[in-house]
């Protein structure tokens, strides 16, 4: 297939030799994923970082289950920003998302197999709309497997924004009522997630993307105020990779809405 090019390519995101290695622990501080030992699978994180997505899936797949976070995580990035087309969306959410059930079965305590696999379910469920996810059950598949994330590795920041960013998502969609008794989903954890994904990742702009979106979706205008400083913090931020550009790209675009 063809790629659609990371339109803010910059030398900056390109982490050769042990620039990688210099780099990793901030570069990953919203994921904890561990430094690969496989320089392979290392050049597949290389490319992630820098923007070059198909050939991070390529090469991550190449690697088997070592490899599977980085072509997982490049796959869902480029989908979420980068992919035009929706049935090509959907069709990468869903691969990511097989992967990383295989990455449960095979390294159970792969806490990105739990994380990444709900990040793709849920991107897929904003695709098709989220009420009709929760119709066929993703919700619970979702909620499960960034609980287990968690368990897994407590400082998973990216996990806590995806699991608040869930509490506010199901109260949006069925209200608190519904969302609390059928969903387990409740204001009160969301915004504890939200505010705890932030003291663990305090750079990410994600991370208040995330917040100000749920925020409203909680509260309505009551909270816009503090949504509006949260973009604002999120345009803010100085990107370290293709990713966190992205990002930061994203609250710039909203900004200006």
């Amino acid at each position: 297939m063809a790629w659609t090019k990371f339109p803010y390519a910059d030398t900056r995101y390109r982490y050769a030799g042990p620039a990688l290695a210099d780099h990793w622990q901030r570069l990953h501080r919203g994921d904890c994923e561990p430094f690969p030992d496989d320089p392979a699978v290392q050049e597949a994180w290389r490319s992630y970082h820098a923007g070059d997505f198909g050939q991070a899936v390529e090469s991550g797949v190449a690697c088997g289950l070592a490899g599977y976070n980085a072509a997982n995580k490049a796959a869902a990035i480029y989908a979420n920003y980068l992919e035009t087309d929706d049935r090509r969306k959907c069709e990468l959410l869903l691969e990511v998302a097989k992967r990383c059930e295989e990455v449960q079965t095979k390294a159970p305590a792969d806490a990105n197999g739990w994380y990444l696999h709900a990040y793709a379910l849920g991107r897929y469920s904003q695709s098709i709309s989220v009420a009709k996810a929760l119709a066929q059950g993703l919700g619970g598949k979702i909620k499960h497997s960034l609980t287990r994330a968690i368990e897994l590795q407590p400082r998973h920041a990216d996990a806590h924004t995806a699991l608040g960013a869930y509490h506010a998502e199901v109260i949006d969609k069925v209200g608190a009522l519904v969302g609390g008794m059928t969903y387990g989903a409740k204001k009160s954890s969301g915004h504890e997630l939200l505010e705890k994904a932030l003291q663990l990742n305090p750079d990410s702009a994600i991370a208040r993307i995330e917040f100000a979106n749920a925020l409203v979706m909680m509260y309505g205008k009551a909270k816009m105020k503090e949504a509006e400083r949260l973009y604002r913090e999120a345009a803010g931020c100085q990107p370290m990779d293709a990713m966190e550009r992205l990002d930061v790209e994203a609250a710039k675009a909203e900004m200006a809405d």
